[in-house]
């Protein structure tokens, strides 16, 4: 029997006109299920267990700050693809780039000179104050590149990160990052990192020495658990790489394009790196786009001899750079970076106001902007708090380096009333989990 293009009937993914059903699929329950099979069998079974232990539905469309099941549930996204969503679900603006982009020319020939890539590189100069950058397509790839230009530009081979720092999971990123759990079997890693405690300065400055290319460090550490360091830390870095002869090389994939309150995190310490990386923002939420920025010592070093040293054929393609000049005109002409700071002090006052009700099982309310973290005594109450939330539709996660921290990374255009929804739902969370703890005698 033929199938019918118009036909509102689905059978799964496998249904080549399930993807015209609109706003809802009109058997949701069965397309989860056939999606499901399909994560078990062709996907990652352990994810599959992991997101049906969880309850977790069937993401179908988004908008704003909103993401919609198939089932045409609404959720709350306080968590914003860690740091991708700044502008929200399929912000006009940037949606508008992209398809112009896309109805002009949407990959690169690779071999003429490309406008949407001259520009976004004469405005990542503009707000970064770094002369040159390299665009990717994620933030893995920036740091590899990062790595890479440190490594040339400096003629050295060593780097000192942080312990709990995160950079990414391909093989130069996840040297440098700080956490054991996720190099489990990978060795023998790339050579020349060291790991010290993130904000302590002095141990930074016994593990630096005059074969180090760099130091590579997050401003706040995201996925370590939303860590503000001391604000003396990263003007002491910068000053110790200068008389080291290295690289300071900043990790703003998560911290950069407003999300702390300025336009970099780096803008609150008076810093500016030798090499700074950028992405999950930069696309708008709608293209994959990452960039690595540096000086114009550090670009003649690296690039000088041979432009075509380090290359990449989907980075920089004209819709993900026409998206990323979208994205920052955007932070800029909406006023973003003040309003997150304004809606991550109204967010961190109610969070607050949630600890002190609730002091044996919350540690600690931090952060700068929108990008806050709330600390339990315990890792098993996060869990708990995370899974209610999503009960009642607002969405959060841990973080990736510290399952007791939840983080909340809502969208740069999040409401003073969604902030406060956000609130209400954690602290229902939290009384219903401090209730059945109780229960249970812990």
């Amino acid at each position: 029997m033929a199938s019918n293009p118009n036909s509102r009937t689905c059978t799964g993914p496998g249904n080549p006109h399930w993807y015209n059903l609109g706003m809802t699929p009109q058997n949701p329950q069965d397309l989860l299920l056939s999606v499901r099979q399909a994560y078990r069998e062709h996907v990652n079974p352990g994810l599959e267990r992991l997101f049906a232990f969880m309850g977790l539905p069937l993401e179908w469309r988004s908008e704003g700050c909103t993401i919609y099941d198939a089932e045409g549930i609404g959720y709350l996204d306080c968590l914003g693809g860690y740091g991708v969503f700044s502008l929200g679900h399929r912000h006009a603006k940037v949606v508008e780039a992209v398809k112009r982009q896309l109805d002009l020319m949407p990959l690169s020939g690779k071999i003429f000179f490309n406008k949407p890539v001259a520009d976004l590189a004469v405005k990542l100069s503009e707000i970064a104050h770094l002369p040159y950058s390299f665009l990717c397509n994620s933030g893995t790839e920036a740091v590899e590149g990062a790595i890479k230009v440190a490594r040339k530009a400096t003629g050295k081979h060593n780097f000192v990160a942080t312990i709990g720092g995160f950079h990414g999971k391909s093989m130069g990123s996840l040297s440098a990052s700080g956490r054991d759990v996720f190099k489990v079997g990978y060795d023998p890693l790339v050579p020349g990192f060291a790991h010290v405690p993130f904000g302590d300065a002095a141990a930074m400055e016994e593990a630096v020495g005059l074969d180090t290319a760099g130091i590579i460090v997050e401003p706040i550490q995201g996925e370590g658990g939303i860590v503000c360091p001391p604000a003396d830390y990263l003007p002491r870095l910068r000053a110790l790489c200068d008389k080291a002869g290295a690289l300071l090389i900043l990790d703003e994939v998560q911290t950069g394009l407003g999300r702390t309150g300025k336009m970099f995190a780096c803008e609150h310490y008076g810093v500016v790196p030798d090499v700074m990386t950028l992405a999950k923002a930069l696309g708008g939420g709608v293209m994959p786009c990452g960039a690595f920025l540096a000086t114009a010592d550090v670009w003649e070093k690296a690039f000088g001899e041979n432009p075509l040293i380090h290359t990449s054929t989907f980075g920089g393609n004209p819709m993900a750079a026409a998206a990323a000049l979208a994205t920052i005109q955007a932070i800029q002409d909406e006023g973003l970076c003040e309003k997150s700071r304004l809606m991550g002090e109204r967010m961190v006052a109610g969070l607050r106001r949630v600890q002190a009700e609730f002091p044996q099982h919350i540690l600690e309310v931090r952060g700068m902007g929108l990008m806050i973290g709330v600390e339990f005594a315990d890792d098993d109450v996060g869990k708990l708090v995370i899974g209610k939330m999503i009960s009642n539709h607002v969405l959060a996660a841990y973080t990736l380096n510290n399952p007791r921290v939840i983080r909340m990374e809502p969208p740069l255009i999040i409401s003073p009333e969604q902030v406060d929804q956000a609130v209400s739902v954690f602290a229902a969370a939290m009384t219903s989990t401090a209730e059945l703890l109780t229960e249970m005698g812990v």
